[in-house]
């Protein structure tokens, strides 16, 4: 706090936070979320690291690779920072990672790179580990349901948000105290970043948001450690955050429930390879699918009805490239009714060719409902309606998502998708191995050892 200043600033109040959840006694169902996240973080980490983006980059940044302490998805060495950049974007780029609904926000991506990279470096414990991400996920989530309606009209809040939150978790995993704490997260504000034209076109840098967040977040907090400052007051200062990008919000409210009311226990875990908007509708097209046992052929228009959002962000009928198609409604409910799924699978070049999925696309339609418009961002629904070649008009509503904290993932289902992502780069007994030392994250006596 600033000497006469009796009122601290938002980012005062959040490092008191921070520094004292590294002292805390996690509840078990908060300890068991952070270990959730953390297998999901991997499981996406795998996915996305033998992907365009992420080679591109370890090429990019070779000087940094097979050098130093962290470790990258891959099995390589990497720096600090490398290692946070590259697997920020890695675990971003499948489009496989946890979602926080209320504040439509990546939060594991950025935390949990930036904690493990430099957890790996210094050697810290599992449970000061799984503290740091609690910390980042809990500062960084609040944020992004505060500035969201405002905010997420131009900015991905993965890309700005993020930074806070990686910076958070960073300084706990580096256990600073809380005047280098507050300079950390201040210093991070000042780098958010990420316009949402990255992925409203055919484009490779959306998860270079993610990796950008992460790396800033670890950048800020060592700088920090030797004496680096921010401005406190970043946030609601008249040129600061707030102001600029956020609408000029009621910080104390980012600040209600800290330390008492997890918002890592509410999670969402993706059950689909794309962008959350459209889970939805491919839930409620995979309902119909398994309900009517309809062939493809049968189909002859298809009508989705979904929030306002959703079609903003992925109302593109265009599907020619990955990119394109992890962010088209229409592509990824086509594919779920001809193929059954929307996995990995539904992103490779034969896939993305198919004759009857191209035609399906054409024959969709796509419309905003108020009704699903009032109760976003807490509930994501779609309807599907599909008119069939034998006369019927079948339909199905989708209040929610499979993975979302109203109907999660369990722990089986977890583990299956962790298993389906992680064995094509690292086999089923090195998959086997982490997935267990994962589930006791707490007990490991040192990060630097938990992927040996």
């Amino acid at each position: 706090m600033k000497s006469g200043q009796e009122v601290p600033t938002a980012l005062e109040s959040m490092a008191r936070y921070v520094v004292s959840e590294q002292q805390s006694s996690l509840r078990p169902e908060v300890l068991h979320h952070a270990k959730r996240a953390v297998i999901d973080w991997y499981a996406s980490l795998f996915a996305g690291s033998p992907m365009a983006p992420v080679l591109a980059m370890e090429r990019a940044l070779e000087d940094e690779i097979d050098t130093g302490r962290s470790m990258l998805g891959s099995g390589r060495k990497a720096t600090i920072r490398a290692a946070a950049f590259l697997n920020g974007l890695g675990s971003h780029a499948a489009e496989v990672d946890d979602v926080f609904r209320e504040g439509i926000y990546h939060p594991g991506s950025p935390t949990i790179s930036a904690a493990l990279a430099l957890g790996q470096a210094t050697g810290i414990d599992g449970l000061s580990f799984v503290r740091a991400v609690v910390a980042g996920y809990e500062i960084s989530t609040r944020i992004s349901v505060l500035i969201l309606r405002h905010h997420y009209q131009w900015w991905h809040t993965t890309g700005t948000v993020g930074c806070i939150g990686a910076a958070a978790a960073a300084a706990a995993a580096l256990r600073l105290d809380e005047r280098q704490t507050v300079h950390a997260m201040a210093t991070a504000v000042t780098f958010s970043a990420g316009l949402q034209q990255a992925f409203r076109s055919d484009s490779m840098t959306k998860p270079m948001h993610a990796g950008h967040a992460a790396e800033v977040g670890v950048t800020s907090a060592l700088g920090a450690r030797q004496g680096l400052t921010g401005a406190a007051d970043i946030l609601e200062g008249d040129a600061g955050f707030g102001s600029a990008m956020a609408g000029s919000p009621d910080w104390n409210l980012a600040l209600q429930g800290l330390g008492s009311e997890y918002n890592i226990t509410r999670m969402t875990q993706k059950n689909h390879c794309c962008c959350g908007q459209t889970f939805a509708a491919i839930d409620a097209a995979l309902a119909l699918r398994e309900q009517h046992r309809f062939s493809p052929a049968d189909i002859r228009v298809v009508g989705i009805h979904t929030y306002q959002t959703a079609l903003d962000v992925t109302g593109n009928y265009q599907s020619d490239t990955s990119a394109e198609a992890r962010f088209s409604l229409p592509y990824v409910v086509a594919h779920a009714l001809v193929h059954g799924s929307v996995r990995l699978a539904a992103f490779s070049e034969s896939a993305l060719a198919d004759p009857v999925v191209k035609r399906i696309i054409g024959d969709t339609r796509m419309h905003a409902s108020k009704e699903f418009n009032a109760v976003f961002p807490g509930k994501r629904c779609a309807s599907v309606e599909i008119a069939l070649g034998d006369g019927r008009l079948i339909s199905h509503v989708q209040t929610t998502r499979k993975g979302d904290p109203d109907c999660p993932l369990s722990d089986q289902e977890l583990e299956g998708k962790f298993f389906e992502l992680a064995m094509p780069v690292i086999g089923r007994a090195r998959a086997e191995v982490l997935l267990k030392k994962l589930w006791l994250l707490d007990e490991q006596d040192s990060m630097s050892q938990l992927f040996a």
